[in-house]
Formats: structure tokens, sequence, C-alpha cells
């Protein structure tokens, strides 16, 4: 799973938690109705922020929701999933947006796609997924010929690049084909109104995606030789992180201009949480998790034996213990990779993959979920992903 804005679920309130994961389950089934199963391998965490926004426009509706199955991603759990033109078009801008990433691999011959072979089932499967997200779009009146067009523009403004180029210049195709995306929501919810802000706003996203990939590849690109446009154009770490800083505060000002029904996971995700990812990324600031040395017998039971006698008291033999519907070896294996890819094994609580007991993940705490409202130097009352209204105009 990729993508850049990537909560620890424990910071969400509860309703905020599944509300993402009803985006993001309703992403990847959208994928699997309009394209098999193939493609929901395209599914990511910055393509469900498009249906969150079509939806945040025009608020949850009864109608939006559907009950999906059991699945390992939710610990075989049944749960609501979004469905809609928003997860549709979520769908459509992700097909794309990964093709672009498979080409891109492609271009700079990167490990199994240095071969030749390898390479060109690549391009077959990059092309595939451009005629299916096409069909998407145009289905929802969104072409994605604005997408492709900024995809095939990004190889020429790489190969032009060099010492001296400004680092926006090979940011912009990346900026123009989210821009569209954001609007285009607008268009979905009715509300026209809203698509000059959420273009800007969707545009400094997509330079925040491009910057933060750079940041992040930096140093395994250096190693392997690959194209990084931080490199390319000698640009320091100093100034990419201006830029970054600058854009999320140019995403916080187009938010505040556009017209919400319910913003709360939009501001969620596009305030607190992309900060968090520019953080993470230049090392400033981490999940409490990383590098946290589980103490032993964490995740078992408390030393000693739990039914021997009390003290000055008669011995007791121990209670029959409660019969646990127990997974098999494939079930569990299956789930424990869907709490693995979700995060869920290292922050919150979680359901054991196999036993069904309820086990604590190391991270309980990844930092103050009200942190964020001090982007704007203040913040009222409450916090809204506590489940509060947020008084940070942020």
């Amino acid at each position: 799973m990729f993508g850049i804005v990537r909560p620890c679920t424990h910071r969400l309130s509860e309703g905020l938690r599944t509300e993402w994961m009803a985006h993001l389950c309703g992403l990847c089934l959208a994928l699997r109705a309009d394209h098999g199963q193939f493609a929901r391998i395209v599914t990511n965490y910055d393509g469900l922020i498009v249906s969150v926004l079509t939806e945040a426009q025009t608020g949850a509706m009864p109608a939006g929701r559907r009950t999906a199955g059991p699945c390992p991603l939710r610990a075989m759990r049944t749960a609501p999933v979004a469905m809609g033109e928003g997860a549709r078009l979520a769908a459509a801008v992700s097909l794309v947006l990964a093709s672009a990433k498979v080409r891109d691999h492609v271009a700079d011959r990167d490990g199994l796609l240095a071969r030749r072979p390898v390479a060109a089932a690549a391009r077959r499967v990059a092309a595939g997924w451009d005629r299916a997200g096409a069909r998407t779009g145009a289905a929802l009146g969104f072409d994605t010929a604005l997408l492709v067009d900024a995809v095939d523009r990004q190889t020429g403004i790489e190969t032009l690049a060099g010492p001296g180029t400004p680092l926006l210049t090979v940011t912009e195709p990346t900026e123009t084909a989210t821009a569209a995306a954001f609007a285009h929501t607008a268009v979905l919810a009715g509300k026209p109104q809203n698509a000059a802000p959420l273009a800007e706003a969707g545009r400094l996203f997509g330079r925040l995606a491009h910057l933060l990939d750079a940041v992040e590849d930096r140093e395994a690109d250096a190693a392997s030789g690959a194209w990084n446009p931080l490199t390319v154009t000698g640009t320091s770490l100093t100034e990419a992180r201006r830029l970054c800083d600058d854009a999320l505060h140019g995403v916080r000002l187009a938010l505040r201009e556009v017209e919400f029904t319910d913003g709360q996971l939009v501001h969620v995700l596009l305030a607190h949480e992309l900060r968090r990812s520019v953080d993470r990324a230049f090392g400033t600031s981490s999940c409490s998790h990383q590098g946290l040395e589980v103490p032993e017998g964490s995740f078992g039971p408390p030393p000693g034996n739990p039914y021997g006698p009390t003290p000055g008291g008669p011995a007791a033999p121990p209670p029959p213990r409660p019969p646990r519907d127990r997974r098999g070896l494939i079930a569990g294996c299956l789930v424990w990779a869907g709490l693995a890819c979700t995060c869920q094994m290292c922050c919150g609580s979680y359901e054991d993959p196999w036993s069904r007991e309820r086990r604590e993940a190391p991270c309980q705490d990844c930092g103050d979920c009200c942190e964020a409202c001090n982007c704007c130097g203040q913040c009222g009352e409450g916090c809204c992903c506590c489940g509060d209204s947020c008084g940070c105009d942020c």
C-alpha cells in the first residue's frame, strides 16, 4: 500500500476511523467491481482522499454505504464501505497514477524492470490501467487525458532538468494531475463553487506528494544511481522542507474556502496527518512505536500463576477457560497480513489473528491528537480528530 497520508488509526476517533476505513475499502472494492481483482493492487492511501472530498461536500447518506463481506484486511469482519461516484473517481485516478508510477520505474530501470521482458510486461499493464481509468473517468464526466498528458510531460521535463532547474518545474505535472482530480469532486458533489479552491488544494497536495517521495527515496536513489529531482536539480533538504511547509500552509488556506457539509475527516487528513507525513519524511518526528522495545510478556499473561492460592487462604482449582473460536492456520495468516498492511498491529488494539483475543499494540501514543491545531498558532475548545468540534481555524 502506498501513499503519503498514512494515519495511525488509533489517533482517529472511533467514528473517523470507521469512516476512513469505509473509504479505503470502498476504493478497493470499486477497483474490483469496475476493473477486476488484479486492479485492487493499486489501492492506496492518497487515492481515498478523492472519495473523502466528494462525500464531505455532499454529506454522508445511507445510499452511499453498503455492508461488505469479511476481508483479511478487516480481520475477517464485515464493515460499511463507501460506494458511488466518489469511490469510482478515486479508482479511476488511482489506476492512472499507478500507471504513471510503473512507467516511471521502467524509465529508471529499477530492479527487475531493468530487464527488457519484465519492462515490456510492465508497460502493457500500465497501458491497460490507463484505458481502464479512462473508461471509468468518462462515465463520471472526468477526462483522464489530463492525467495522462501530465504523466507524459513528466518524462520530458526530467530529461531536460539539471543543476539550477527550479524544483517546482519538475513537480508541475504531478500538481496539474492532482488539481484536476480534486476539482472534479466539486462537480460530482454538485458544488461548482468549490472547484477553484479544491484545485488549489490538489495542486499543492501533488507538490507535497512529489517532494516527499523524492526526500524518502533520496539515499536509495543515490545508491542505485536512479533519477531523483533533489539530486539532479541540486536542491538542498532545507529548501525542500521550506517548499513543503509553504505547501502545507497553502492547503489549509485553500480548504478554508471550500463549502463542506461535513469536513471533519478532510481536516484530519489534510491538515493534521499531512503535516505528520512531512515530519516523518524529514525525520523531525515519528510515531512512538518506531524503535520501541517491547517488554517481555507484553502480549502474554501477567507473570505468576493467576490461579494460584490466595495468600492465607485455601487453594482453589483454576476455573475453566472459556472456549475460543480459533481460526485455522491459513485464515489466521491472511488476517495477520491484513493487520500488518493497515498498521493495526503496531498502533492501538487489535484482535489476535488466530486466537481472536484482544491485543494491545506497542504504540499507544503517536503524539497528541490535537497537536496539529498548533499549525494556526492557536486552538479553540476541543479537537475534531478527538470527535469534538474543532475551534482551530487551520
